[in-house]
């Protein structure tokens, strides 16, 4: 069962998404992967969604660019959490997309991580947060994940 969805707008997505699939894989979190796009799909993006629960999906992760509208439009067709990753652009950094994200009209939450790919990263992290509620090997993986980063940090050796 592929309890956690992702949507990108564009092929172009897939280097920052990159690292979400990275850690869902570490974490041994299967999961879907899609493209649909808020304005070129908006059809198969409504139908996607609607039907995701019956496939198992519990929690989406939706990265766009620019206008990025794709989490918006994905929490307005559920009552599932959506993680938005606004992509970084070539015009404004990113900023067009962090804040289509994260402005969102009451009613239609959207969780909004950075900018790019440390964002695409939280953004899986918080998937599997949500998932390890309910589920005591991922709670149990996200403990140890969190315990090595501190260890890392630990003994590291500062260079002069």
């Amino acid at each position: 069962m592929k309890e956690i969805s992702i949507l990108m707008g564009s092929q172009s997505d897939l280097e920052t998404v990159a690292e979400a699939i990275n850690i869902l894989k570490e974490f041994k979190v299967d999961f879907d992967l899609k493209i649909l796009s808020a304005h070129r799909t908006p059809h198969e993006v409504a139908q996607y969604v609607e039907t995701a629960p019956k496939r198992g999906t519990k929690v989406f992760i939706a990265a766009a660019g620019m206008s990025a509208a794709l989490a918006g439009v994905v929490a307005a067709h559920t009552t599932l959490p959506v993680i938005g990753i606004p992509i970084e652009t070539k015009n404004l950094k990113g900023l067009d997309s962090l804040l289509s994200t994260v402005q969102m009209p009451p009613g239609i939450p959207v969780a909004c991580m950075s900018i790019g790919k440390a964002g695409a990263k939280n953004a899986a992290l918080f998937a599997l947060a949500i998932l390890g509620i309910n589920d005591t090997k991922i709670s149990a993986k996200l403990i140890n994940y969190k315990k090595k980063m501190r260890l890392k940090i630990k003994q590291t050796k500062i260079k002069l």
